[in-house]
């Protein structure tokens, strides 16, 4: 199947064109669809200019619309079966990154939402345990095997079929700028009759600054007002569901023996 590999932008060429020089190596072929929310570095033009190995299709919003928004755009202009949704400030590690993800994507496990990073048991106010954290962080990774169960998927990277995004409706807009929506769509998957997981595919991630840093559209207060909102609203939305955890029960006796 195609992939199409999506990212939403805003400034921070530096991070873009690190994280693309790093997709350079995969050894899964994809298009590439990038949304701009108005990026006033000189993105538009570097995208516009630069010799990149694959297909681009590109969107510019003249001004900042959100992650959210960006990324359900980018979906509606792909052209790929498989959609991943990956952030501009990531690097990978391993060529076979994507192939990964597809791979997981393709088991007969029934993964319909795979990624680099997740937990594996959310609280009732819908906030990560965070000692069941697992992750494919470069030298840092702690994902037993080619893959493990998720509760939920961080939006770092978001793999899933096209046509399970479009059944589940894509993004939910109503969380805002940029908070929630990861969770969200990792429940939403698994109320489908799914499952989530993340692969063994080391990356790097230059987390920070890209929302509430120098001329970013909010400011760390706001930010953290927006996170606290979007993290209620989840945690009303799927209260039938939380708290989860998706490890077995001699599972969780053996975490709390070995963490």
């Amino acid at each position: 199947m195609a992939t199409t590999v999506a990212l939403a932008v805003w400034n921070r060429l530096a991070l873009t064109q690190a994280c693309l020089e790093s997709l350079r190596a995969s050894t899964s072929s994809f298009e590439l669809c990038v949304i701009d929310n108005g990026s006033t570095d000189g993105t538009r033009e570097w995208l516009e200019t630069s010799s990149l190995p694959w297909h681009l299709t590109y969107h510019r919003y003249p001004t900042n619309r959100g992650l959210i928004t960006a990324l359900n755009q980018a979906a509606r202009l792909a052209k790929g079966d498989v959609l991943c949704f990956l952030h501009n400030d990531t690097e990978m590690r391993d060529p076979r990154w994507l192939e990964r993800l597809e791979r997981a994507l393709a088991s007969p496990d029934r993964i319909g939402l795979a990624g680099l990073y997740g937990a594996r048991r959310l609280r009732r106010d819908g906030r990560y345990a965070g000692r069941t954290l697992v992750h494919a962080l470069n030298g840092q990774g702690n994902v037993p095997g080619p893959m493990v169960e998720v509760a939920a998927v961080d939006g770092v990277c978001l793999c899933l079929t096209r046509a399970l995004f479009e059944s589940l409706g894509g993004f939910d807009e109503g969380y805002g700028f940029f908070h929630g929506y990861d969770r969200d769509l990792s429940f939403a998957v698994r109320e489908a009759g799914w499952r989530c997981a993340v692969v063994n595919a080391p990356f790097v991630h230059h987390g920070g600054g890209t929302r509430t840093g120098p001329g970013a559209p909010v400011t760390s207060d706001q930010d953290l007002a927006a996170r606290r909102t979007a993290l209620g609203r989840f945690a009303t939305k799927w209260r039938h569901r939380l708290p989860s955890d998706v490890r077995s029960p001699w599972q969780r006796v053996r975490d709390r023996v070995t963490l």
